[in-house]
């Protein structure tokens, strides 16, 4: 077995160092306790004792000890210092990256000002940097999706197993935290459906599924659970060969084991999945609104941009639509060439297949 080389000493390393002795440390704490009594989920919570844990070093480093020593200018500076941070990679951080650190800042100084424990909040105006909404990255064609799915049966009881589970993702567009989380109650293969219990924003919702995924769901709760689940059984729906729930990354693991050996190479993993249901959806009809409701997102801007990469579909309306191309169709063509219509077609779909847009690592989770 290879040994693991040893990690070179990066920002990662830096952030543990621990920060208790900074007298901002003790608000930090408050802060938090108030934070989680609110109702926020734990992983929210330790995004903002992160973003703030690391101002608190940053500040600590520069002799900054105390809230009431924070000034605008102060938060000015850490946010160039975010600006110009280059990660081990020589990469600088991205604009969400950075948005996602300077956040936790203002609720921070918010409730440092509403508690009284500092006159004025110096956060108040402190501008976030614009993080441009950005398409989803890679879409996986239905052909790439049915020749993932068909390769799982190559790996016996497991690969049941496995195609259930990335049938449930794609048919359901549910996020990889939300599978995990999936408990054997909250699947309801008799009428075609699961709860989604505290999705993002602590949001609970009803998911349809599909018969191809009911199919498999059963299949592997049938043939494959009961010979891997250890007691005493915690009710998780899908369960990892160590007769555990999935960890995230095992799951990333085994869903990019699959694309792999159906030759797509394309970045990506669960997500692929959810991008996919709701561009194949949104290209055969589906109303942009039930679209919405069933990936869970609050507002409607946020599916939107699944709108931007259809622009096949797209164009095939504007072809058989707009006035100039209905009397352009209607006019005498030779028969030895392709009509316009069908070649802007064919290349449009083309295109479409390799576009390639930049996505950002937000969990976004």
């Amino acid at each position: 077995m290879k040994r693991r080389k040893k990690p070179k000493a990066s920002s990662r390393v830096r952030d543990r160092y621990p920060i208790e002795h900074s007298g901002l440390y003790p608000y930090l704490v408050r802060f938090l306790e108030w934070f989680a009594s609110r109702g926020y989920s734990p992983q929210t919570t330790q995004l903002r004792a992160d973003g703030v844990g690391r101002f608190i070093r940053w500040a600590d480093e520069r002799g900054i000890h105390q809230p009431q020593e924070v000034t605008r200018p102060i938060l000015e500076r850490y946010r160039r210092y975010l600006y110009h941070y280059r990660k081990d990679s020589g990469e600088p951080l991205s604009f969400a990256t950075q948005q996602q650190r300077l956040i936790p800042l203002r609720t921070f100084f918010k409730y440092l000002a509403r508690e009284n424990y500092i006159l004025s909040n110096p956060a108040s105006e402190l501008e976030l940097p614009r993080v441009h909404r950005r398409l989803p990255a890679h879409i996986l064609s239905p052909q790439e999706i049915e020749a993932v799915m068909a390769q799982t049966l190559l790996h016996g009881e497991l690969g049941i197993r496995d195609r259930a589970m990335l049938e449930t993702l794609y048919s359901s567009g549910i996020r990889r935290g939300e599978l995990i989380n999936l408990k054997l109650y909250d699947l309801d293969v008799r009428n075609g459906s699961l709860l989604v219990r505290q999705g993002k924003g602590q949001k609970d919702r009803y998911v349809p599924l599909g018969s191809r995924a009911i199919h498999w769901i059963s299949r592997y709760l049938e043939e494959v659970r009961a010979a891997i689940v250890i007691e005493p059984d915690e009710g998780y729906a899908f369960l990892h060969e160590f007769g555990e729930a999935f960890s995230k990354n095992r799951l990333t693991d085994m869903v990019k084991k699959h694309l792999r050996a159906a030759g797509v190479t394309k970045p990506g993993a669960c997500h692929l999945f959810r991008h996919a249901m709701a561009t194949h959806m949104l290209n055969n009809g589906a109303d942009i609104r039930f679209i919405q409701a069933i990936l869970g997102h609050a507002q409607l801007t946020t599916t939107e941009i699944y709108t931007h990469v259809t622009i096949a579909k797209l164009k095939e309306v504007h072809a058989l639509t707009h006035p100039a191309e209905r009397a352009a169709a209607a006019a005498p063509r030779r028969t030895e060439r392709p009509t316009d219509e069908h070649a802007v077609l064919a290349a449009l779909v083309a295109e479409d297949q390799r576009v390639d847009p930049e996505t950002d690592t937000l969990d976004t989770s």
